[in-house]
């Protein structure tokens, strides 16, 4: 069942989308103007459709991932060493939803990077214990070129406002085969500027093998999401820019669109309303 979060008259609700329709807890139906994105008709905000505590990410679980990562760095052993090995590479992307936008809302690009990339992801919803609860998508939005100097410039590449995008809706359960994840980036006249797709079939690890790495002696709470890594990246010569729109569709969860900005507009929209 695919479930969403909204904001209507009557305050923030969530309802199921079932034959067309999201069906809120009242009975109530509304009709979505896409089923792909879920965006809903006036007076109706579509929400991110979980708050998580924290985001996390895995990373270098694709082979596309590892190579991309060592094309860029120059430190090229770390991430061949981490694909291969025992113990994954896991991240802290966010806490407090500081960071983190829902669909239709903007994503950011650091203004001292030169090199933004968006990074298309399962993302999964854990429960008690790091259950794992429900699948969404994601976008792990990093600055290649800052990584690429460093690896321990990992968090400036990878953790600032506007980095991290979930939505639109959790299927709970996760589905159990694999799924498959489509790229789309549109241009400011919606001309498509790149597009790839890949399956999760190609990953390197299981969705249980990282959620078991991220709770070991870990405290995560219930409701955090764990991005389970990309394996869809744009050429070297691609960066994103504002006016960019990010499109990643995932069948039986949907499609989620958000624009591009520079980061530092969305600190100072944050600043405004503090």
């Amino acid at each position: 069942m695919r479930r969403i979060r909204f904001r209507g008259p009557n305050g923030v609700e969530d309802g199921a989308v079932e034959d067309g329709f999201v069906l809120t807890r009242a009975g109530q139906r509304i009709e979505p103007l896409d089923l792909e994105t879920l965006e809903l008709p006036a007076p109706y905000e579509l929400l991110l459709p979980v708050e998580p505590p924290e985001v996390w990410c895995a990373g270098v679980t694709y082979e596309r991932s590892r190579d991309a990562r060592i094309e860029e760095s120059a430190a090229q052993d770390v991430y061949s060493l981490v694909y291969d090995a025992e113990r994954p590479e896991l991240f802290l992307k966010d806490a407090g939803c500081r960071r983190t936008v829902g669909p239709g809302e903007p994503v950011g690009i650091r203004s001292d990077s030169a090199w933004n990339v968006p990074e298309p992801e399962i993302g999964l919803v854990l429960g008690v214990d790091g259950e794992i609860a429900g699948a969404t998508i994601g976008n792990d939005v990093s600055s290649r070129d800052i990584e690429g100097a460093n690896p321990l410039y990992l968090p400036q590449a990878k953790v600032y406002a506007g980095a991290c995008a979930l939505g639109p809706a959790v299927v709970s359960p996760a589905p159990d085969g694999p799924l498959e994840i489509r790229l789309r980036i549109l241009g400011e006249n919606a001309e498509e500027l790149f597009s790839a797709e890949t399956s999760t079939a190609r990953m390197k690890r299981s969705f249980e093998e990282l959620v078991a790495y991220l709770v070991r002696d870990n405290p995560v709470p219930a409701r955090s999401v764990l991005l389970t890594g990309t394996g869809l990246v744009p050429p070297d010569d691609f960066t994103l820019e504002p006016g960019h729109v990010v499109e990643i569709s995932v069948p039986g969860i949907g499609t989620l669109s958000n624009p591009v900005v520079l980061a530092s507009s969305l600190v100072q929209r944050s600043a405004a309303h503090v």
